[in-house]
């Protein structure tokens, strides 16, 4: 039996797997039946398994072994296999660099999240909605300042770096929101009585006055 030197040896193609491996694979190549030869490829990738532990059962790593094999034997390796053989240009192919958005964030300390809820405000079509929302996002945004900041924000500067962010596309009236603390988290939002509760009020209120009035003049 005649030594082999290193000198002597083909490459190891995938080397986490070993010689070994690449000789069955170079063995499995030179069977002539193709079910059989299907079958010794499916437990090679099994023991292919057992050499890398770290390919776990899943169908990434399924295919990730199978890949493997056809790299192993060169990329000539005709059996039946759950997946198909990859190209061989598409092996060692560095993945496209993914798109960043390059656009710069006005205020840091609101992030990226208050910006898009303005924009989605500005096209909203009802005006007590859009208030609402624009109430919302005030404070929102004081809520934002007084976690990274220690002295408080006036609520005209709120409303003016809103005005800003939407390119003066977004109002409120700054006195009704000081009269009622609408951009203050722990205040709920009071709205101003429009003219018919107003009237409706009105009424109730004279009615419960002639009940008592009547009451008094039985007693």
């Amino acid at each position: 039996m005649g030594l082999e030197y290193n000198t002597e040896r083909t490459d190891v193609r995938l080397k986490e797997y070993g010689r070994n491996i690449q000789k069955l694979v170079d063995h499995i190549r030179t069977i002539e039946d193709e079910e059989k030869r299907s079958a010794y490829a499916q437990t090679l990738t099994d023991l292919m398994r057992q050499i890398n532990p770290n390919l776990k059962v899943g169908q990434d790593n399924d295919q990730k072994v199978w890949d493997d094999l056809y790299i192993v034997s060169n990329f000539d390796l005709e059996i039946e296999a759950p997946f198909p053989m990859p190209e061989k240009s598409a092996i060692g192919k560095k993945p496209q660099r993914m798109e960043y958005k390059n656009s710069k964030i006005k205020y840091m300390h609101y992030g990226r999240s208050v910006e898009h809820m303005i924009e989605q405000t500005i096209k909203m079509e009802d005006p007590e909605t859009k208030k609402s929302a624009v109430i919302h996002i005030g404070r929102l945004m004081k809520g934002f300042y007084n976690t990274w900041n220690k002295d408080n924000i006036d609520d005209e500067i709120i409303l003016k770096q809103i005005k800003q962010l939407s390119n003066n596309e977004l109002d409120i009236d700054i006195a009704e929101v000081k009269e009622f603390g609408l951009f203050d988290n722990n205040i709920r939002e009071k709205r101003p009585q429009n003219r018919n509760n107003r009237d409706r009020d009105k009424r109730n209120n004279n009615n419960n006055r002639r009940r008592n009035n009547n009451n008094r003049r039985r007693n």
